[in-house]
């Protein structure tokens, strides 16, 4: 069962294009390709003009200033942190793609310097969760039920609303520690 209210629970606010920055970088992985379509749609292209867009996959049908599209999520994340590296002053960064995604390129952005209030996102497609085992602090991607097997350790572990930024990831706790084989079984909760 989920709790309600948790604070440190991502909250994605919409891709809402900045129109005071000088660069816009847009970092995008599957559906989140519609929330860049979506924008194009509410307030023309025009800021494409001063845009990049790094995207996992096919590249948008879009006409942007610098368009790149990487083969895996891993390779777009440091394309994305080269970029940051060398961004300027008045650069706006927008993120959209499923939740293991944004988190991992929002963790990128935090590990250069930028503030999780200024960064723009959008969550789009599935809602598998990106969870950390506390137990082996293994880390594994795309989790659709609770609880789940940690495929680090083999831990039944219960999926927690927690959300650690540091990490990019939820966190997952053993659900059966006091009498191990009492997990009830897994229900999908993530699709």
């Amino acid at each position: 069962m989920l709790v309600q209210g948790i604070k440190s629970r991502p909250v994605y606010t919409g891709l809402d294009i900045d129109v005071n920055a000088r660069r816009h970088l847009f970092a995008l992985e599957g559906e989140g390709v519609e929330a860049l379509y979506d924008q194009v749609k509410a307030v023309g292209s025009e800021f494409l003009k001063t845009s990049d867009i790094l995207c996992v996959g096919k590249l948008p049908d879009v006409k942007a200033e610098d368009m790149w599209s990487a083969p895996t999520i891993p390779v777009l994340l440091n394309r994305l942190r080269v970029n940051l590296i060398n961004a300027k002053m008045g650069l706006r960064l927008y993120l959209s793609g499923t939740e293991g995604f944004v988190g991992q390129a929002m963790k990128v952005a935090l590990d250069q310097g930028i503030d999780f209030n200024s960064i723009r996102t959008e969550h789009r497609g599935s809602t598998a969760r990106r969870v950390q085992c506390v137990h082996c602090k293994g880390i594994t991607d795309d989790v659709k039920t609770s609880p789940y097997k940690c495929s680090h350790c083999g831990l039944n572990l219960l999926v927690r609303d927690h959300y650690s930024r540091r990490l990019a990831a939820f966190q997952g706790v053993c659900i059966d520690a006091e009498e191990p084989g009492t997990a009830p079984a897994p229900v999908e909760m993530f699709p």
